[in-house]
């Protein structure tokens, strides 16, 4: 599971077999759509996993999340994590 940082200052999360092959794709057109307009894209965050499907979920949970919460797990404050969940959680309007 990996971060990118794009030109125009959004994040894009992502999975992949072969990291630096996939940044250097989305660097050069083949990525994904939402990046190719926003290149040059700069690895800032990435996560290991021994299965596809553990990276996959990894990905799909940080998609979810605030631009806060990610740039909470970017630079490394874990320990903001379960604050930020809470704080979004409580900004939702009641259903």
């Amino acid at each position: 599971m990996y971060i990118l940082k794009c030109n125009d200052g959004s994040y894009y999360v992502g999975s992949t077999w072969h990291l630096l092959r996939r940044v250097w794709q989305h660097n050069n057109g083949g990525g994904a759509q939402y990046t190719k307009h926003r290149r040059p894209v700069v690895l800032v965050y990435y996560e290991e996993y021994e299965r596809v499907s553990e990276a996959y979920g990894r990905e799909k949970q940080v998609q979810n999340w605030g631009r806060s919460k990610r740039e909470a797990l970017i630079n490394g404050r874990q320990q903001d994590l379960p604050w930020l969940s809470r704080a979004s959680a409580e900004c939702k309007p009641e259903e």
